[in-house]
């Protein structure tokens, strides 16, 4: 069970279901892979409104880790269930949601089509 007091979410896919928490450590990471210099150039970053399959592979992979799940982006990537890659963007947003809180002006939402 998820701590949401700890920014802890839960994705489920299918029978399977994982922790997501953007730990200060796993924020570290994003700060390095995004190139950023701090943690608000990286909600700035976020704040677009937008975000690409490799951000929502990447962002996933650290919230795995920061839930104790030691997954590879490779093997993050892989992932799939009953209900396509929903449930795996929305899994990012509700880990950037938590890390940042749901008050930012423009929070990032799923682009379709």
């Amino acid at each position: 069970m998820v701590n949401r007091r700890r920014g802890e979410r839960e994705l489920v896919l299918g029978e399977r279901r994982f922790r997501l928490c953007l730990t200060l450590g796993a924020l570290a990471e994003l700060e390095a892979t995004f190139g950023v210099d701090d943690l608000a150039s990286l909600a700035e970053r976020f704040n677009t409104g937008r975000l690409a399959a490799q951000d929502v592979i990447t962002i996933l992979t650290c919230a795995m880790r920061g839930g104790g799940h030691e997954m590879s982006e490779a093997e993050v990537a892989a992932l799939h269930g009953p209900d396509g890659v929903s449930p795996l963007v929305e899994g990012a947003l509700a880990a950037l949601e938590a890390a940042f809180g749901v008050d930012a002006p423009n929070p990032p939402q799923a682009q379709t089509g």
